[in-house]
């Protein structure tokens, strides 16, 4: 049994080494001058380490415009997508009315649409109402989220009824019940599912590639592009300088609320 498990951890430390390495890689190619990521490209450590690239990004390019245009996007989409949910799964949760389950099945349904199956559709709206390179352009179409409604209204249903009856009974209105009473209840999933949101936002690529042509709306995973053009896709240490920049937000917003994340979904997977 001792020896199944070494098997086991040895198994997993090789799978976690080969997912990092490429992290690894990407983080110390950005502290290497070319002569270094050409001759020696597989040695993870720079010897000695640099800053040029770091400085060429910051200074050669607006990568301060390309990382507030992310920013208010992803902000903005994280707020509507979390109101939008919290307000829908209230809804499915303490309304009794026709056609509830119905209206349900069909917001999950929603996450297995593929979204590149909504991208043409959604490129035609945006443009016939004259939004494209705007950020309402990038905005409009993902003010709501399927996977929000459904991960919320399994948390919701874990709020004991005794106290939404107790405020109900004191003359508490829905809207005072909602954020009064069911919303601390459930924070803890509300900010992990916020986390989710921006991340997934944060990473947008397709979407903002169809609606953004002017260098000045373009978002950071839009900007790696100008370093792929460039010198014919051969500035690699720019390149993975401006990737280890564009990763750091979504990261450092995750290892704060890590637990938060992993607790939410073993919660909603209790309540059927």
């Amino acid at each position: 049994m001792k020896i199944k498990w070494n098997a086991w951890h040895v198994l997993l430390l090789v799978s976690v080494a080969m997912s990092l390495f490429p992290l690894l890689w990407m983080v110390s190619t950005a502290f290497k001058q070319p002569e270094q990521i050409f001759d020696d490209y597989a040695n993870p450590v720079p010897l000695p380490p640099s800053w040029d690239n770091y400085v060429h990004v910051l200074t050669g390019v607006p990568l301060l415009r390309f990382f507030f245009n992310s920013f208010v996007v992803a902000i903005v989409v994280t707020a509507f997508q979390l109101v939008s949910s919290v307000l829908a799964a209230y809804a499915f949760t303490q309304f009794r009315f026709w056609g509830r389950n119905f209206l349900f099945y069909l917001v999950v349904a929603s996450m297995l649409i593929p979204v590149l199956v909504t991208m043409l559709p959604n490129y035609l709206l945006i443009s016939d109402m004259g939004l494209l390179n705007t950020y309402t352009g990038l905005i409009l179409p993902q003010l709501a989220n399927g996977m929000g409604v459904f991960l919320l209204r399994q948390a919701f249903r874990s709020v004991p009824p005794g106290l939404l009856e107790a405020a109900r009974v004191d003359g508490a209105s829905d809207w005072q019940r909602l954020w009064g009473v069911v919303f601390p209840a459930v924070r803890p999933t509300v900010v992990a599912l916020g986390i989710l949101f921006f991340i997934n936002v944060w990473n947008e690529y397709f979407w903002p590639l169809l609606v953004i042509n002017d260098e000045g709306m373009l978002t950071v995973p839009l900007a790696l592009q100008l370093f792929i053009n460039a010198e014919g896709g051969s500035s690699w240490g720019p390149m993975m300088a401006v990737a280890t920049l564009a990763s750091l937000p979504p990261l450092l917003a995750f290892l704060f609320v890590k637990k938060h994340i992993m607790s939410s979904f073993l919660h909603t997977g209790v309540k059927g």
